[in-house]
C-alpha cells in the first residue's frame, strides 16, 4: 500500500518561499535521472515522493492556497500518482514545439498512453509489461480524435520482473503504430526507482 503525501509535508507558502530555491535545485536533480526520451520527441519521467510533493507545492505557490481544504485537493490529485512498492509511475511527455508539429501528431498519436511499454530480460525469457493509463485522469486527456501533450501511466512489476528490473537490461519504450522507439534505462536510474519502492 502506497504511503500517501499528507498535509504536515506541505508546508505554507512563506515558509516554502525560504526553502524554494534549494528544494527546487534538489528536484532537478533527481529529474536528471528520472527523465528518460523515447525517440525524438517523446519523453517521461518517473515519478516519487519528491517529484509529486514538488508538483503539489507549485501549485499551492501559483494559486496562493492557503486553506487545508484546498491544499488537500491537490493531495487527492496528485497522490494517486505515487508508485506503490514494484510499480513505476510515468508522466509522459510529447514534446511537440510548433501549433504545426501539434495539429500533425496529437492526431496521429491517439492512443499512445497505452502503448508504453518496459522490457527486461529474465532466466525465463524477456518480459514485457504494458502501461496502465492512471484512472482519475484518462477521461481528461484522452480523446478519439486527438491526444493531449501529458499523460499520466503506471507499470506495474511482479516479484519475477522486479528481480531482473534489478540485475537485467531494461528499456521503456513505445510501441504505437505511428511511433516505435525504445531506450534502455541507465543504472543510476534504475537505482534511483528502486530505492522509490523502499520509500513507498
Amino acid at each position: 500500500m502506497v504511503r500517501p503525501l499528507t498535509l504536515n509535508e506541505i508546508v505554507d507558502v512563506r515558509a516554502y518561499e525560504r526553502e524554494r530555491d534549494a528544494f527546487r535545485a534538489k528536484v532537478i536533480k533527481e529529474k536528471s535521472l528520472r527523465r528518460i526520451g523515447i525517440g525524438p520527441f517523446c519523453s517521461v519521467v518517473f515519478e516519487n515522493r519528491t517529484t509529486i510533493r514538488f508538483q503539489v507545492q507549485e501549485m499551492a505557490r501559483a494559486e496562493n492556497m492557503v486553506t487545508d481544504k484546498a491544499i488537500q485537493g491537490e493531495l487527492d490529485t496528485y497522490n494517486p500518482l505515487l508508485p506503490s512498492r514494484g510499480e513505476l509511475s510515468l508522466t509522459l511527455f510529447l514534446e511537440l514545439t510548433s501549433e504545426e508539429a501539434l495539429r500533425e501528431w496529437l492526431p496521429r498519436l491517439v492512443g499512445i498512453e497505452k502503448s508504453i511499454i518496459l522490457r527486461t530480460c529474465a532466466a525465463k525469457g524477456e518480459i514485457v509489461q504494458r502501461a496502465e493509463v492512471e484512472a482519475t485522469h484518462a477521461s481528461q486527456l484522452s480523446r478519439e480524435d486527438t491526444t493531449a501533450s501529458v499523460h499520466y501511466v503506471r507499470i506495474k512489476l511482479d516479484e519475477e520482473a522486479q528481480k531482473a528490473f534489478a540485475k537485467e537490461k531494461v528499456c521503456i519504450g513505445a510501441d504505437h503504430p505511428a511511433y516505435r522507439h525504445e531506450t534502455e534505462l541507465p543504472e543510476a536510474t534504475k537505482a534511483a526507482l528502486m530505492a522509490d519502492w523502499d520509500d513507498a
